[in-house]
């Protein structure tokens, strides 16, 4: 299936039915008066969280969706039947943005979450609301209110843990492939990876977490060089990142020179990512000769000036990784039961959820610019009078 994880749609709400107008008209009833009914409320569409669905490929072949106009009024005082609410499901991680005002909707992060999107129009009052002892015999009704119709813009996060960042390959597949049961491509050159995987890492009964392998980021993906920036926004729901670090880099690069690259663009990206937990993992060790592993390894820490934590690995032969999801585990575990007990431990990590959703909205809004920018540009012809001022001249 073709992973999509942006799509913009239509959505509209149902008419409100109109209100009736009729008298009663029966056989020995004289004057029998005003009975006209109610519409019945147009439909309301709603946006519902479902974990089956893990891309939004589906809206790009249905962009309109529509839910039922209500029915008018009827006479005897029989009101016209409601139309049928509209559910869309959508995968969780789903944000939804107002194309036209840049307004964050709701954030689906929960399966069966529901999101009102577009409200249904109000029914129409039949005449018998408006009979009197000084108006016997309405002939006022009132339709019913159109629908909301709004053009919205569906933007997909992955739900993961641990989001693992660096390089095109640097192992993050491999690293993924050997813990879980994912099983991304892998290959011996870079951009295999084109999407973003996930895998769960179990590590006992009831014991798992959920981790995210991104596409490689390249020296100036801030700019929009390479595919990683497209997908970083990913990472911006984890909890914890792996670093990922090739410590043996086919080209002879410098290990350490690639790390900071990556580090700068995370900054330039969203300096509220930049900020969460990052864990430093050396990977392919098993490419180095045993005896110059360590001394490697802690040149690479010290010239980096890394003062977290620091994993020595070998995805590809397993050598290091249990160390590393068993650690991550407890990490994660910890830091749940400090923001279930601890009430400042909560609100940082609502303070940082809430800085990464506002640098979000700021980019697409400044996506969104540049596009109208060049929708503007494009209805621009350049054409004037003059330029429709040719002689034609026809050859014998």
């Amino acid at each position: 299936m073709q992973f999509v994880d942006e799509a913009s749609i239509i959505v509209e709400a149902g008419k409100g039915g109109n209100g009736c107008l009729s008298f009663r008209r029966e056989k020995y009833v004289p004057k029998g008066g005003p009975d006209g009914g109610d519409g019945g409320h147009g439909g309301t569409v709603y946006l519902i969280g479902d974990d089956a669905l893990n891309t939004l490929i589906d809206f790009k072949y249905q962009r309109f969706y529509k839910a039922q106009n209500g029915q008018p009024g009827m006479g005897r005082q029989m009101s016209g039947r409601a139309g049928e609410d509209l559910h869309v499901k959508v995968p969780v991680g789903t944000t939804v943005i107002d194309e036209d005002t840049l307004e964050v909707i709701a954030d689906v992060t929960e399966i069966g979450q529901v999101v009102l999107v577009a409200q249904g129009g109000r029914r129409g009052l039949g005449n018998i609301h408006f009979k009197s002892s000084t108006n016997r015999a309405p002939r006022r009704t009132t339709p019913g209110t159109e629908g909301e119709r709004r053009n919205l813009r569906l933007e997909m996060k992955v739900m993961a843990d641990v989001g693992l960042l660096g390089l095109p390959n640097a192992g993050k597949s491999t690293l993924i492939r050997s813990v879980s049961a994912a099983k991304p491509k892998v290959a011996n050159y870079p951009f295999t990876t084109l999407v973003p995987n996930l895998g769960v890492v179990k590590l006992g009964l009831h014991e798992h977490f959920v981790m995210a392998d991104v596409p490689g980021l390249i020296e100036g993906a801030s700019d929009g060089a390479g595919l990683g920036l497209r997908f970083l926004k990913h990472l911006t729901r984890t909890r914890l990142l792996f670093h990922v670090v090739d410590v043996a880099p086919f080209d002879e690069s410098d290990p350490v020179e690639a790390a900071e690259a990556i580090i700068h663009e995370l900054g330039e990206f969203s300096p509220a990512l930049a900020e969460l937990p990052r864990w430093l993992v050396l990977n392919k060790l098993d490419l180095l000769p045993a005896d110059e592993r360590e001394a490697v390894a802690d040149e690479i820490v010290r010239r980096l000036g890394w003062e977290g934590p620091v994993f020595r690995i070998s995805a590809i032969s397993s050598d290091g990784t249990d160390a590393l999801v068993q650690a991550a585990y407890r990490w994660l575990t910890e830091q749940r039961r400090l923001e279930n007990e601890d009430e400042e431990a909560a609100e940082r990590a609502r303070e940082m959820r809430a800085r990464m959703e506002d640098e979000a909205v700021a980019r697409t809004e400044a996506r969104l610019g540049r596009k109208r920018k060049r929708d503007d540009e494009d209805e621009d012809d350049d054409f004037d009078d003059d330029d429709y001022d040719v002689e034609v001249e026809y050859a014998p």
